[in-house]
């Protein structure tokens, strides 16, 4: 029986004797789940992969990891106490490794900064006890002011952290080996405690060299960081996962780019931030309105900050602001004696505190702790909180916006160099072969389908034959062109040059639409509205405004046209009063883009007009039933559904997460899709409500069709892997519920997860090419229709990659598509068609998508709804409180209930 063994830096009497039994190990209930008997298995592949297309050469970012299976990798439990963070507790692991050697039989165990620890080799006890300090700062001993005795903070007190470790298990490789092979056919579930080991081995390195976010890696050795305004920089940096493939495990790399605060003092940061801070240098003497309080709360709130006044290591996180100005605070010394604080910083450091009207930072959670902003630096190395501008969006995309031959040597660059996961050890320690090189592999290109276009035009069909697959409306019309009698403008701001271009506008808008067969009224109902653009800024104002024009349309109105001269946060309310109070179908564009007015330009406005008011612009000329007739008849209708979720931006811990579901509501043909929105508990996966919102785009589809579906294509859009089980389980059960209502209604169905986050890249390679062509080659994407459903993809799941679009900017992302199930039995061929033939029908854009239109539909309805909703918050109905922790997210608010008239339009596209 092993004793629990002791080794200790300097372990006062009294944390020794202290009872053991207090400290509870973890017993790794996380890693070795209990197998239930599961009632739900995720769909197998069903052939050996698709056959159709033209073959393409590749490669992927996926380097090879080979492992031995009969290695042991030794899982142990570490417990710290006082609990660290994860900077200080892999400081604490590396000095413990350091210094005891012998004890960890000359292992470098891997450890992923929390509590578990990984060693290739076993330790001498099975139970072991350190004491390890640290040249840490104690909040007991130290004041945030400073000393308050003669004893200036020089030398930083030693903290001593406890460390317990205990052996949780010994496992191997075998049966993430069984579940790898092509012979195993049995359904057995991922082996995860081996994964999860080698992927924290895989982590070691990178995580002691660079700042790890989530599963990312950033290094200022992968280039200097860049300043992207607002007080925040972009930093370059690489993705890698470790992932179960074909082919074997596979390390996902891929180059990736985010945003952290910069390193600056708190207000110059601020002036960066905030744009009513701007001039605040200029102002020392301005207090903050309650308003702007809120706005630098906010800014500030979570973030770590270290103080310039005095010698010290200490980081402070910043907790809130005082309800006081800094002239007006006053705190207690050790002898209880009450002093002002603009003297004590006098007094102890010479210092006149400049911003006396500012309130300073609370640096404590639950007791008065001050620091004046002007002597806090922002500490290196934080992910940016919050919501991103426009305009940093933008300068991050740029950051991140490489061709394929950049992007594949950056990659290629890290599986070599000095921060990648190959730089340490642990490799030739854990008995693992991970290669350098790229993933070789072929695809197939899949033909472009024939398109059917209007009966009026000149040309009536055509097969997009142009490299990136676009084609043109020149000489045709789209496939159904609706009539638009009744209709209104509104223009909001703009220069008197800007609005005498209207009418100009107007006319060649009614040409354009002519031209692709639409018929938009030259004359509206009635004359063109000019308000000013502070009307946006208004609500009550806007509503009754939009009502008015209603009114003077004698309550029939189809469209309304709504020109601003900038964008403005007004648009939310805009589209929520039109859509759910008004009832009318909205079409914004900006004054900027009238001074052009080109062809493109004007026929992009047309189709989505078109689109919203109930027509379409193309069709597939070969109709579903006849492309796979194994599966699709014309008198048996599918619908095919789409389904997403979106959350609130990371900062914001109390708006409610918004689903969307959409389902085609015409067959054949099926590119018309209507909606339901729902808001649903913060930041919950599932879809609540499914239930109720299939059951109703059922009811739907039943009033078109006449007959309700026999098959459901339902693809889901937002869902991570992780919770591919619980969706599928939970989902699959409501879509069953939601067609139990109909008697004797059994549809079949298929649920397919639709990925656009993930970090597969696929790159052209061709070997025998003379270095010019080769160059020019790894600055292409692949075509659109390119597919792979081999190597890389999931082991015996029925998965495949698709690129459907042409990349115009940077490297194309390939959309993934998960199967979990399947009672339609589609062949590995069949879906790959439907799927990229659906991809030439959505109705904004005369070429194929990226994401198969169900799915892109569910994300622009969810988006919609997150519109709605941001009004009701900034009118305080979703209010954040002060607390970091919440027991319970609040209630949710539900989203105003939407116009009857416009229910069964594409208002959201």
């Amino acid at each position: 029986m092993n004793h629990l063994v002791s080794y200790t830096d300097s372990a006062p009497k009294e944390l020794q004797q202290q009872t053991k039994a207090s400290l509870k190990g973890d017993d790794g209930k996380k890693l070795i789940p209990a197998r239930k008997p599961q009632a739900v298995i995720v769909a197998r592949r069903p052939d050996s992969g698709g056959k159709e297309g033209s073959v393409i050469s590749l490669l992927a970012n996926h380097f090879l990891v080979q492992f031995d299976p009969s290695q042991k990798i030794y899982h142990y439990n570490v417990e710290i106490t006082p609990h660290p963070s994860k900077d200080v507790a892999r400081a604490i692991k590396q000095k413990l490794v350091n210094n005891n050697s012998a004890v960890l039989c000359g292992a470098t165990p891997a450890y992923d900064g929390r509590k578990n620890l990984y060693s290739p080799v076993e330790f001498q006890n099975d139970k072991l006890e350190f004491y390890i300090s640290l040249p840490i700062p104690t909040s007991k001993l130290t004041s945030p002011y400073g000393e308050m005795s003669d004893l200036k903070e020089k030398h930083e007190q030693l903290k001593l952290f406890r460390i317990n470790i205990k052996l949780v298990s010994k496992i191997n490789g075998k049966e993430l080996s069984n579940y790898l092979s092509k012979e195993d056919d049995d359904w057995i579930p991922l082996p995860q405690d081996y994964l999860h080991a080698l992927d924290v081995v895989l982590r070691e390195s990178p995580t002691e060299k660079c700042i790890p976010v989530g599963r990312s890696f950033y290094s200022s050795s992968m280039g200097r960081s860049k300043d992207i305004g607002g007080g925040a920089v972009g930093l370059r940096g690489f993705f890698q996962s470790l992932r179960p493939t074909q082919q074997g495990l596979a390390l996902n790399v891929d180059f990736s780019v985010t945003a952290f605060h910069e390193s600056i003092g708190v207000i110059a940061y601020l002036q960066k931030r905030l744009e009513f801070l701007r001039d605040l240098s200029q102002r020392k003497t301005a207090q903050l309105t309650g308003e702007e309080r809120k706005e630098v709360e906010k800014a500030l709130k979570n973030i770590r900050v270290f103080v310039c006044h005095r010698e010290t290591v200490q980081r402070y996180r910043v907790y809130g602001l005082t309800e006081e100005v800094t002239e007006n605070l006053w705190f207690a010394d050790r002898d209880g004696k009450n002093l002002r604080l603009v003297n004590y910083f006098k007094d102890q450091y010479n210092y006149d505190i400049q911003f006396r009207k500012l309130p300073c930072l609370q640096i404590s959670r639950s007791k008065p702790c001050y620091l004046p902003m002007e002597l806090c630096v922002i500490c290196e190395g934080q992910k940016f909180l919050g919501k991103l501008s426009d305009d940093q969006t933008a300068r991050i995309l740029k950051m991140g916006c490489q061709r394929p031959g950049e992007r594949k040597t950056i990659v290629e660059g890290v599986m070599r160099g000095t921060v990648g996961p190959t730089s340490g050890d642990q490799e030739k320690e854990f008995k693992l072969q991970v290669s350098r090189e790229m993933t070789k592999l072929t695809g197939r290109i899949l033909h472009p389908p024939k398109l059917k276009l209007g009966d009026g035009g000149h040309v009536r069909n055509l097969t997009p034959s142009r490299h990136d697959r676009q084609w043109n409306l020149l000489d045709g019309h789209v496939f159904e062109g609706t009539t638009i009698e009744r209709w209104a403008l509104i223009s909001f701001g703009g220069t008197p040059d800007q609005k005498s271009n209207v009418p100009r506008f107007i006319n060649q808008l009614c040409q354009r639409c002519e031209q692709l067969g639409i018929f938009l009224n030259k004359n509206t109902v009635i004359s063109p509205q000019f308000e000013s653009i502070q009307i946006l800024n208004n609500v009550t104002l806007l509503e009754s405004k939009l009502k008015r024009i209603l009114r003077t349309a004698s309550n029939n109105l189809q469209l309304l046209i709504c020109i601003m001269e900038r964008k403005h946060k007004g648009y939310a309310d805009l589209k929520r009063i039109a859509e759910t109070s008004v009832g009318v179908v909205s079409q914004c564009c900006l004054y900027p883009n009238l001074n052009k007015l080109s062809s493109q330009f004007l026929a992009n406005l047309a189709l989505k007009i078109n689109a919203k008011v109930g027509g379409c612009t193309v069709a597939l000329y070969n109709s579903l039933p006849s492309q796979l007739p194994r599966l699709f008849h014309i008198d048996e209708p599918v619908i095919f559904m789409g389904a997403d979720v979106t959350h609130p931006h990371p900062l914001d811990d109390v708006s409610p997460s918004v689903a969307a579901v959409v389902g085609s509501m015409n067959w054949p043909t099926a590119n018309k899709y209507i909606s339901r929105i729902r808001s649903q508990t913060h930041r919950q996966e599932i879809i609540l409500d499914l239930g109720a919102m299939v059951g109703e785009l059922l009811d739907d589809f039943y009033q078109e069709v006449e007959k309700l579906p026999n098959r459901i294509i339902f693809f889901r859009d937002g869902v991570s892997e992780t919770q591919f089980y619980k969706v599928l389980e939970e989902e699959l059960q409501s879509i069953r519920c939601a067609c139990s209502r109909f008697p004797g209604y059994k549809p079949t169905i298929t649920f397919a997860v639709v990925q656009k986050r993930h970090h597969t890249r696929l790159f052209p390679f061709e070997t025998d090419q003379s270095s010019t062509q080769k160059n020019n080659f790894l600055y292409e994407n692949i075509p659109p229709g390119t597919v792979v459903d081999s190597v890389i993809t999931h082991p015996k799941e029925f998965d495949f990659y698709l690129c459907s679009h042409w990349g115009v900017k940077g490297t194309s992302r390939p959309t993934h598509y998960h199967v979990l199930w399947d009672e339609n039995q589609f062949t590995s061929d069949e879906l790959q068609k439907l799927v990229y033939n659906l991809c030439y029908t959505f109705v904004r854009c005369t070429k194929p998508i990226s994401l198969v239109p169900p799915a892109y539909y569910a994300h622009l309805a969810a988006y919609r709804g997150r519109l709605y909703l941001e009004r009701s918050e900034s009118l305080g109905l979703f209010r954040s409180t002060s607390t970091l922790s919440r027991a319970a997210p609040p209630k949710t608010a539900p989203l105003p209930k939407l116009s009857e008239n416009i229910k069964k339009l594409m208002f959201y596209c």
